[in-house]
């Protein structure tokens, strides 16, 4: 509670001195803004620091916080890159404290349901931490994960006290809108308390996913049992998705991952309606192809911690797939009207705030009115696909320059306020998928994520198209008017899916020419060795 009385008084303070800067009923000048940009960010730079401290040394949800923090891209970078060492960085509970919770739970101990058991966590998360180790009771190699055992001890006076601390932020800085994180947290983290619902969000995703056997890499680890606090499950083995020497060693496409990793999650969000809703690095892994496995791909692609899961309403998930493919458009009078058509359906953004939700979406830069000629966006041009491949420093950059402008800051507190949760948590996913197609590097340009988006948005799109004809043809019977809309949208389907599958076909081909050249000018600087590196991504 300190850090943020602290931080608020902080931020009071700066604002009182931006108001006092340059004479009254006059811009600023060019230096004054400078000087009031540097203000801020060192204002946001203290304020995250501080924060990050007190975060650290509460550990437990207080972490928890500043991981939904880091993942809020549309927020200062100050705050964001300040945050992101609480994804990694978390103190294990001893072994002792564990094996005492165990046997409080259900009697048993360490001793009594592993074989062996390395003291040492392969992973420590905000709430738990996973070991490795040898299930007694059939001999296999299993993951365990056991929560923290003081957790539920200071889990309600810890939720308490964030909300109070919340509450204040939001009643002495009104427009600065952070009441969502509060709400999802509340909702979520007795759920995430409990891994016996955590074991049933994986059987549900695994449910899912089954028509898809030999379409998917998808790999969802075998769960052996589970308690309210402790999860025993395969043990994978495995690296992070955007190792790119893993990938290199065995042999494994990085665009493929990628694009896997695309696939994936519009299937939970377009098609399926139910999508994991705390994803990063960290939850995924990649393996070579286990001998069991279903991969059409030499790899799998393992989603691990299923302890948030989110619902999408069918009328959200089919106006949002309809928001993408207008996106993906060409810019007209017509394309914009639709665009804000479906802003309005989906988070009730008014025309005002439309460009903060598209730059929110695309990570694109929209500076001014979408309707405009050159459609207001800085360094790119009017469709989504033609967007170019930025580096996360560009990106950076441009979202820097989009916050720095004056009074913007405000309007992106006011999306954060506006828009309906579970949008927020898509947004969130959308920049995951952003941020793993670059962090590996891909030579099929940014723009290939999208198409693959696009396609799962039309198939959900049509799939809504033919459920409401067979509604209308129960309830209304047979009309030409009724049998033209059927039509009408099965051709919009048929384009669609003939453009994105030519699409996918040209950049994937543009890809393994990249890589090809990639390959011959490391044969030329180093020979072998440096030629198969540089293809791999190592040498940039």
């Amino acid at each position: 509670m300190r850090a943020v009385l602290l931080d608020v008084v902080d931020y009071k303070t700066t604002f009182a001195r931006e108001e006092k800067m340059g004479a009254p009923g006059r811009d600023l000048t060019p230096e004054e803004r400078k000087i009031k940009r540097k203000a801020r960010k060192e204002c946001h730079l203290r304020s995250a620091q501080r924060l990050l401290e007190a975060l650290k040394k509460n550990s437990g949800i207080y972490v928890k916080l500043g991981q939904h923090v880091a993942a809020v891209q549309v927020l200062p970078s100050e705050w964001t890159q300040t945050m992101r060492p609480l994804q990694d960085q978390c103190l294990p509970t001893p072994l002792d404290d564990i094996d005492d919770m165990l046997h409080q739970d259900f009697g048993l101990g360490l001793d009594d349901l592993f074989s062996n058991f390395d003291p040492q966590p392969i992973g420590v998360a905000s709430l738990a931490q996973v070991h490795r180790a040898i299930d007694k009771r059939t001999g296999r190699s299993v993951a365990v994960k056991v929560q923290h055992a003081d957790l539920q001890d200071f889990a309600r006076v810890d939720m308490a006290t964030v909300n109070v601390a919340i509450n204040l932020v939001k009643y002495i800085f009104p427009e600065f809108e952070f009441g969502w994180l509060g709400e999802e947290m509340n909702q979520m983290l007795p759920l995430e308390m409990d891994f016996r619902h955590e074991a049933e969000n994986s059987a549900r995703c695994r449910r899912e996913f089954s028509h898809l056997t030999g379409k998917t890499s998808l790999y969802l680890p075998e769960v052996l049992w589970a308690e309210r606090r402790c999860l025993v499950m395969e043990f994978i083995e495995g690296a992070r998705v955007d190792n790119l020497r893993y990938l290199k060693d065995h042999h494994i496409d990085r665009n493929q991952v990628s694009q896997e990793l695309s696939r994936i999650f519009s299937q939970m969000v377009y098609i399926n309606g139910h999508f994991h809703a705390d994803p990063h690095h960290g939850n995924l892994l990649v393996r070579a192809r286990a001998p069991n496995s279903t991969s059409p791909f030499n790899f799998d692609v393992c989603l691990l911690d299923h302890g948030q899961y989110f619902d999408i309403p069918d009328d959200l998930r089919v106006n949002y797939a309809r928001f993408w493919l207008s996106l993906i458009k060409s810019s007209s009078v017509k394309t914009t009207a639709e665009r804000k058509k479906y802003a309005k359906l989906v988070g009730n953004i008014d025309d005002e705030m439309y460009p903060i939700l598209e730059s929110a979406i695309t990570g694109r830069i929209n500076m001014s009115d979408p309707s405009s000629d050159n459609d207001g966006v800085v360094g790119r041009p009017s469709s989504l696909l033609d967007q170019r491949h930025m580096s996360d420093n560009d990106l950076s950059k441009l979202r820097n320059a989009m916050l720095e402008r004056e009074g913007l800051i405000v309007s992106i507190f006011e999306l954060l306020r506006t828009v309906p949760k579970r949008l927020l948590m898509i947004l969130k996913l959308s920049d995951l998928q952003r941020s793993l197609d670059q962090s590996l590097a891909t030579t099929h340009g940014q723009s290939r994520i999208y198409v693959i988006i696009a396609r799962y948005c039309a198939e959900a799109v049509w799939q809504a198209d033919k459920l409401d004809f067979r509604r209308s043809l129960r309830t209304d019977g047979f009309s030409l008017r009724l049998f033209s809309s059927y039509i009408s949208s099965f051709l919009s389907y048929v384009y669609w899916e003939t453009s994105f599958g030519m699409a996918e076909r040209a950049m994937d081909l543009r890809a393994r020419w990249v890589k090809m050249t990639m390959w011959v000018h490391g044969l030329t600087r180093g020979g072998l060795s440096a030629a198969g590196d540089e293809m791999a991504g190592l040498v940039l």
